[in-house]
């Protein structure tokens, strides 16, 4: 089996297109894309797929091991890319995907040569004058639960992911979470919420648009500005809609943003 066929690549729009590459976050799986990939599509190649323990992905792309740190998810989306034969591409990487984006982009830099960073954060917690949006004790708590207890925290962690982006967004988002296997989503969680990669921001050198959604209770606006002001000459654009899924609150919009960045940023010949 091909990394291709194990992480269920999806295309959709015209093969000379330059290329966009759509990466979903926590618990949930490309499917999450399908209001803005036939917009991108209409001009652009686009490329999703499921990451290893998520969505539609071969359960046996997922390793423990590799996986207990983001750059396992890195070497999976670099691995990927080159078996398809792209470079040059646009990463789109949501919530803990925009930071899985980052390091790839500072590790092949000619291949992930654009970011749209959605709803980022590059650590979830408070840390002195750092504004996160929880307290350490709250993703213990969270983190906790979902290790003793795989039918607890769906339900309230698709609250707080949808805040107040309506029922649809929730009722999505709690479905997503129940389908995830329960030992994926305690590591994973782990990986997301415990993580810090504000050192890594620096180190970015493509172009870069970090795109917020001006009501998310899991990415705060302190957590998007952050971001935007610690990548060289990054980009910053808000989107007037609710939680931490603009794609799926706000999808004409969020297209909207992307194409425009696009259209902005020079791509190789």
């Amino acid at each position: 089996m091909t990394l291709a066929e194990a992480l269920d690549v999806r295309t959709t729009g015209p093969v000379d297109g330059s290329v966009v590459v759509l990466v979903h976050g926590f618990g949930c799986g490309q499917s999450m894309w399908r209001q803005v990939a036939p917009v991108l599509g209409a001009t652009h190649r686009v490329i999703s797929f499921d990451l290893p323990g998520s969505g539609g992905a071969d359960d046996a792309s997922y390793d423990p091991t590799r996986h207990a740190r983001l750059e396992g998810y890195r070497d999976d989306v670099l691995a990927l890319l080159d078996e398809l034969d792209l470079s040059d591409v646009t990463l789109v990487g949501h919530s803990v995907a925009a930071m899985i984006g980052v390091l790839a982009s500072i590790e092949a830099p000619q291949t992930v040569a654009r970011l749209v960073l959605v709803a980022p954060s590059a650590r979830y917690v408070d840390d002195g004058d750092y504004v996160g949006g929880f307290a350490a004790a709250d993703i213990d708590e969270l983190v906790e639960l979902m290790q003793r207890n795989h039918l607890g925290w769906q339900e309230p962690l698709a609250e707080l992911v949808s805040g107040d982006g309506g029922p649809a967004a929730r009722e999505e988002l709690y479905e997503s979470f129940c389908r995830t296997r329960p030992e994926v989503a305690a590591q994973f969680a782990d990986v997301t919420f415990r993580g810090d990669n504000r050192a890594d921001l620096p180190r970015v050198t493509v172009p870069t648009l970090v795109l917020q959604s001006a009501h998310d209770l899991v990415a705060p606006l302190t957590a998007g500005r952050f971001v935007h002001e610690q990548i060289p000459d990054s980009r910053f654009a808000v989107i007037d809609t609710a939680g931490h899924c603009p794609h799926l609150t706000a999808p004409g919009e969020t297209s909207a943003a992307i194409l425009d960045f696009l259209g902005r940023v020079p791509t190789a010949a």
